[in-house]
Order: structure tokens, then C-alpha cells, then sequence
């Protein structure tokens, strides 16, 4: 189980990292916090919690400290792109459905519900750390 629970948190932590990265400093060709509000009509201040929550929740993640809380922020964040992004286009990805968004929300669900495991940063974590 702890070594599942590691190949699940290296797989969302790096596919949130690499966003997060895109998202918060334009990264990868990435569009940046403004790029990225603005193509959601949003104000920036959306572009710069949206790459936070990414870049620090998959990096929580894959380190396993502080996961519970890193998989909240990416559940919400999953959530959000479904409802004001990839409903209208169904549930293939390859049309800009839901698919891959809901899976990243289900896996980062699971962690909230399971932990890290004891592959982490949390498992050397003092007490009052290890559940968050």
C-alpha cells in the first residue's frame, strides 16, 4: 500500500508541479498568472492562486508533507476547471471534456482520504504534522 500510495502522489505531484509551474512563473511556454486569468476572464488574483495552489499542492504531494491538505487545494481547484471549463465539451479530453480533470480530482480525493503513507516527508513529520 505505502508504495502505491508513491507511485500515486509521484504521478499527481509532477503533472501538478509541471501546471503549476506553466501557470505561476509561464514555465514550459506556460501563459503565466495574467495569460491565465485572462483566457478565463477572470481577474488575475485567480491566475496567481490557481498557479499557488498547483505548484505548492503538487509539491506538498509528491514530498508527502502536508498532502491532505496539497490534495484538498487540488480537488478544489480540479473542481472549478471542470464546472468553468470542460463540462461544455462533454468527457473526451481530446474535445476538452472532463475526463482527465475528474481523474486528477478523484486521485486527489484518495489522498485526502488515505495520506501519504509512510514513503513521506510526513512519515519523519512530528505528530501534530502527519495528518495534515
Amino acid at each position: 500500500m505505502n508504495a502505491a500510495l508513491l507511485l500515486v502522489r509521484i504521478a499527481i505531484g509532477l503533472v501538478f508541479l509541471y501546471h503549476g509551474s506553466a501557470i505561476l512563473f509561464g514555465a514550459f511556454g506556460g501563459p503565466g498568472p495574467a495569460g491565465f486569468a485572462a483566457g478565463l476572464h477572470m481577474p488575475v488574483a485567480i491566475g496567481y492562486l490557481v498557479g499557488i495552489g498547483q505548484f505548492f499542492g503538487g509539491l506538498g504531494i509528491l514530498l508527502g508533507l502536508f498532502t491532505r491538505l496539497s490534495a484538498a487545494c487540488i480537488a478544489l481547484i480540479m473542481a472549478g476547471a471542470i464546472i468553468l471549463v470542460h463540462i461544455p465539451h462533454g468527457f473526451n479530453v481530446s474535445h476538452g471534456g472532463v475526463e482527465y480533470a475528474f481523474t486528477e480530482l478523484l486521485v486527489a480525493l484518495a489522498l485526502v482520504f488515505t495520506g501519504p503513507g509512510e514513503f513521506s516527508l510526513a512519515a519523519k513529520a512530528p505528530p501534530a504534522i502527519r495528518s495534515l
